[in-house]
């Protein structure tokens, strides 16, 4: 009997959800339960099997319109599918038939008296577990058993399939048609594999490995990502890459149930009165199976899912594959279902309301949601709205600021105390003293062979620098050009096989700088021409290398707890900082606000130094330098826990700073107000190795509010895309293994890729508009473990192991050994990206070019200051015929 209830309105029990969020419209109680139907919903009507063999159908437009009650099976309905053209078709089956329903007729015909018929497509087919028509509803997919049938919608006189595909091992739980190629259809079994087939050639395109320890469920299609996402009985999502191409690579997989607790915990991180409540137990050990899939078209800029659960709805963002709201039925208490077993969502296209059609796990019940999108959105937390966050500054340095320098100085005001010392240098009588014991002047004593060591190694041979005239790298940066293809050639660069932890090129893009894990740090040529420059002088694997602005300067951090500045111009300390300085080891360091500070982290603050940077030394006191450097501000991360990166803009004046703590947090300070400005909690799952932010290049232009964006990354968790403004992860990167070691990544000038390092001994290009990986590069033997790109428009590179290059774009990649550049160097007007590896590679087409050079010692070796080496080149090249990605963020 069919028990129609009045629509009530249902209110979340959990204070903070003032507004109204869902409304029961309908609900109904069976003779006989529908927990394991596959329910049917559509913009304008629901479907769902009643007391067993009928079919009822709601309208979802105007809930007060009385159901429409279709009968022609004989056996328990079990599964519903909808069509997608007009008239608007209703497809069911059971044991005994499959039949085919024109709404439409059947209305007319229930409203002229007259029992509403439908069309037989085939009969005994056994349990049919899923139905899927065709986009233009002219050929329906039937799931029964392990087999798929493709039947005539349009002609079912004969009753017999036109192509019988291929079968499963195991029932199949789901089917759907390729929205952009209507020839391609889908299938998932319980034999928890799917398969691609061409249902017009009857063929199997492709075949999945087993993807998880329970039965797939459920499938969908996203037509603006091209990408399939399958659910299975154990909480999992997988999501593949369906475009040309990419031959259904992985993307990425999520566990509901992890996602579903982080979204709690940020849940109650941004409501401290919701902290206080007991935890509950009966959410520990739940699980998630994914019962349906369904876009959700909402007011958030991404592709985003509808996940229907057991336990509630949730609504999933493709970009960045995170939960984005999620709708507890138990929160809800007003709702007559609480325990879903089957379910069927589906989202109008204004983005503003959703109907969801559950049937009870336990129970015979029925009931038909409708969900308000932006009441449902408005009611997440969202930890960095209200936070106002700019790279670009919009007001002058406060006067209290640590960045504030003073008022400036008039010409006049500086005159009088030039005066003054004039007058200070006259010689004035002094008394005459004789002393019994008289210091040596040092001139009888032995040379100081560590302190004044030889300048060997001058990278530009004692010649002044020349400025571009009409030179080729002054100018822009290609921002159409294609992505790196091209292996141009391969240098070891060191005879030990030490690591390579960091590189970074100039600004100007015509030096590459390296840090080795043999306590030297390197400075190679970007045409790799020439003898490296070799700065020596760390007793520690070298962690860090960062240009200054201006490319005078070069600063390196190391293991051992001292920081260096160098002249870049020839391998001559400047400045050193030592342990007395910092109460534990420099993490991050670099130059900041235009080469005005140092920044660098030590345990759980950030530091600020003004520095004086300067090579000279004092007539008499030549081991004494000239350079100085005095603290001006520190600032402890607001939880006390170690900094394990820090990032801030240099090419610009900015007041933020980026630190990442031990404990998975990411914190921005803001500098002029002197405080710490936001805080986000659990932004991986392991905490965050490197913050890399979107600098842009003096040869590339990018649209303001591009700067706005930065990545971070962790063992193990992939790569985030973050908005500083909103504090949101907009996208992921995941198609890169990355387990055990701190691979790097790095922005491209043009804005438009992100590149990163993996332990399968690749580097791996991503284009920020989409979720995987554009080109795939090879080359190294060992773990890719650093990358960078070359921020001029026009520019060869060399100075690591491998340099990779297509007609405009140039991949450099560095790795251990010694080596030399080829004397024949290739030119290629190109912007340039540069991994490091931890070993060299070994190639079978390799040219080795010897060559010698000096490395100083840090200390004076027993015999000599010196050591002499040699080293070679090895020279590969491969192709790749991949086109690149023409859209963009």
């Amino acid at each position: 009997m069919l028990n129609m209830e009045e629509p009530r309105e249902t209110f979340s029990t959990s204070e903070g959800h003032g507004g109204e969020i869902v409304v029961e419209t309908h609900m109904v109680e069976s003779t006989e339960s529908a927990s394991h139907v596959h329910l049917a919903c559509s913009r304008q009507h629901c479907a769902f099997p009643l007391d067993g063999d009928a079919l009822c159908v709601w309208s979802t437009q105007d809930p007060s319109h009385q159901p429409l009650i279709l009968r022609g099976h004989l056996r328990p309905v079990t599964a519903v599918a909808f069509g997608n053209a007009h008239p608007l078709l209703l497809c069911s089956a059971s044991r005994d038939r499959v039949m085919m329903w024109n709404l439409g007729e059947c209305g007319e015909k229930t409203l002229d008296g007259q029992p509403p018929r439908g069309t037989v497509l085939h009969a005994l087919l056994g349990e049919v577990l899923c139905l899927r028509l065709s986009p233009d509803d002219r050929v329906a997919a039937v799931c029964a058993g392990d087999r798929i049938l493709m039947l005539d919608a349009e002609f079912s006189q004969s009753r017999r399939a036109l192509v019988e595909l291929g079968r499963h091992r195991g029932p199949v739980t789901a089917a759907e048609f390729c929205p952009w190629q209507t020839h391609i259809i889908i299938s998932a079994s319980a034999d928890r594999s799917f398969k691609v087939w061409d249902r017009r050639k009857g063929s199997l395109i492709h075949s999945s490995s087993v993807l998880t320890a329970s039965s797939l469920l459920s499938l969908v299609l996203d037509p603006g990502s091209q990408q399939l996402v399958a659910g299975s009985a154990d909480g999992q999502l997988w999501v593949f890459s369906l475009a040309e191409g990419h031959h259904y690579r992985p993307v990425t997989r999520v566990d509901l149930r992890k996602q579903r607790d982080t979204f709690s915990t940020r849940k109650l991180s941004s409501c401290p009165e919701d902290s206080q409540l007991p935890p509950t137990k009966e959410e520990v050990e739940e699980t998630l199976p994914v019962l349906s899939l369904a876009p959700c078209e909402c007011e958030l800029n991404a592709s985003c899912l509808w996940i229907g659960s057991s336990a509630g709805l949730f609504i999933f963002n493709l970009a960045n594959f995170e939960l984005e709201a999620v709708l507890h039925f138990k929160e809800f208490g007003s709702l007559s279902i609480q325990v879903a077993g089957s379910c069927a969502m589906m989202s109008r296209p204004c983005g503003r309301k959703a109907f969801c059609l559950l049937s009870a796990l336990f129970g015979k019940k029925i009931a038909l949601l409708e969900v308000d999108l932006a009441a449902l959105l408005r009611s997440q937390p969202h930890p960095g709205v209200g936070a106002r966050l700019s790279v670009l500054p919009s007001s002058g340095v406060s006067s209290t600021s640590p960045l504030y320098f003073g008022p400036v100085e008039e010409t006049s005001a500086k005159l009088a105390p030039q005066k003054q010392s004039a007058a200070r240098a006259v010689v004035k009588d002094q008394p005459l003293v004789f002393h019994s014991k008289v210091t040596s002047s040092g001139y009888t004593a032995a040379p100081r062979v560590a302190m004044f060591s030889p300048k060997t190694n001058v990278q530009n041979d004692g010649k002044r620098p020349s400025k571009c005239k009409n030179n080729s790298r002054c100018k822009d940066y290609p921002l159409e050009s294609p992505l790196p293809s091209k292996l141009s050639r391969q240098l070891a660069v060191s005879h030990d096989q030490a690591a390579v932890h960091c590189v970074q090129y100039s600004g100007d893009g015509q030096r590459l700088a390296c840090g080795l894990a043999n306590h030297l740090s390197l400075v190679f040529s970007a045409d790799l021409t020439g003898t490296p420059a070799v700065f020596s002088g760390h007793s520690g694997a070298v962690s860090t290398v960062c240009w200054s602005h201006d490319g005078r300067w070069l600063l390196s951090a190391s293991q051992d707890g001292t920081l260096r500045v160098w002249s870049a111009r020839r391998p001559e300390l400047a400045l050193c900082l030592g342990k007395d300085m910092f109460p534990k080891p420099v993490r991050s360091a670099q130059f900041y606000y235009l080469d005005a500070f140092i920044l660098l982290s030590s345990g759980p603050e950030f530091q600020l130094l003004k520095c004086h940077i300067s090579t000279s030394r004092d007539d008499v006191k030549r081991y004494k330098q000239k350079s100085r450097c005095t603290p001006v501000f520190r600032l402890p991360t607001t939880e006390a826990v170690e900094v394990t990166s820090l990032s801030a803009v240099n090419e610009f004046y900015s007041y933020l700073v980026l630190a990442a703590g031990r404990n998975r947090t990411l914190e921005v300070f803001d500098l002029n107000a002197g405080r710490s400005a936001a805080l986000l909690a659990g932004v991986h799952s392991r905490p965050i190795h490197q913050i890399c932010q979107n600098k842009g290049s003096s040869f590339a232009t990018q649209h303001p509010q591009a700067y706005h964006l930065f990545a971070t990354t962790a063992t193990g968790d992939g790569v985030k895309l973050w908005d500083m403004r909103t504090l949101r992860c907009e996208r992921r990167f995941e198609g890169h293994p990355n387990r055990c070691h701190p691979c790097g990544i790095a922005w491209s000038p043009c804005g438009r890729y992100v590149a990163c390092g993996a332990e399968d001994r690749h580097a791996y290009l991503y284009e920020t508009g989409s979720s995987t990986f554009s080109r795939r590069l090879a080359g190294h033997s060992d773990t890719v473990m650093a990358v960078a790109f070359s921020p001029s428009a026009v520019q060869d590179l060399a100075g690591g192991t491998r340099l990779m290059h297509s007609r405009e774009r140039l991949l450099h990649t560095a790795a251990h050994g010694n080596a030399e550049p080829v004397n024949d160097r290739p030119q290629f007007p190109a912007h340039v990206l540069l991994d490091s590896s931890r070993s060299s590679p070994v190639s079978s087409a390799l040219t080795e070019v010897p060559c010698s050079f000096t490395v100083p010692f840090p200390d004076p070796p027993p015999q000599a200051s010196s050591l002499s080496g040699s080293c070679c080149l090895n020279a590969s090249r491969w192709t790749d015929s991949t086109q690149a990605v023409n859209s963009g963020l």
